[in-house]
């Protein structure tokens, strides 16, 4: 077999075959497939956590970066393998972490809307706060995908900042807005968000949003306020 099969048995999760193969060559372990992704990438991509397990006992690295600067727990976060993520966390995974692009597990569990991988890196000390190359954060991310329990997730934390801005100049509040995520953005303005902040092309959320969300809002800041 060819080292490119090995790579797809570890993705499939296909624990014994894969120690065939180290058994036949321990050196398999740290070599890398054309995206600089070694087995334990793949195997963190399966969501077998004994293969995984397997593979750091053999000597993987569990911070190793790939070619766009992702760790297996990027992948996994992003995969929404959960126990993998608990895993790799608890072998020493740097949970803040950032991709070639600034990203972070957290800003793909929120995102793809992967709760559960979510509040593990919350409970486990993510930085809510962390920002992509556009300054984006995972509020962000989770608000324009209109995804409202992780959202509320993230308010929980009492570190979260909700009026950051990213490199428009837009709150999560002007992106819940946008898209008409009306749970979303009525989420936000009880936990204080600013509905007068302005992007750099001077809208406010109140300009980009429909008419209802409008008076909703606007009815929440005055009772709120």
């Amino acid at each position: 077999m060819s080292i490119g099969s090995v790579f797809e048995m570890a993705y499939k999760g296909d624990l014994n075959q894969v120690k065939v193969k180290i058994d036949q060559d321990s050196g398999i372990v740290s070599q890398r497939d054309s995206n600089g992704r070694q087995l334990l990438h793949w195997a963190a991509l399966s969501g077998n956590i004994h293969l995984v397990e397997y593979l750091i006992d053999c000597g993987s690295i569990v911070n190793s970066v790939d070619d766009t600067g992702s760790t297996p727990l990027i992948l996994a976060a992003s995969a929404g393998k959960s126990e993998v993520v608990l895993l790799l966390i608890g072998k020493g995974a740097d949970i803040n972490h950032k991709t070639n692009r600034g990203q972070s597990s957290l800003h793909y569990a929120c995102s793809k809307g992967h709760y559960s991988v979510a509040k593990i890196l919350i409970e486990n000390d993510a930085n809510v706060n962390n920002t992509d190359v556009l300054n984006a954060t995972p509020l962000h991310r989770a608000a324009a995908q209109g995804r409202n329990n992780i959202v509320e997730l993230l308010l929980l934390s009492p570190k979260i900042k909700v009026d950051l801005c990213d490199s428009t100049g837009s709150t999560p509040l002007h992106l819940a807005c946008e898209e008409d995520r009306e749970a979303v953005a009525c989420m936000l303005v009880k936990a204080g968000a600013d509905i007068h902040i302005k992007n750099k092309e001077e809208k406010s959320p109140l300009n980009m949003c429909s008419s209802k969300l409008n008076k909703c809002l606007t009815g929440l800041m005055e009772e709120y306020s």
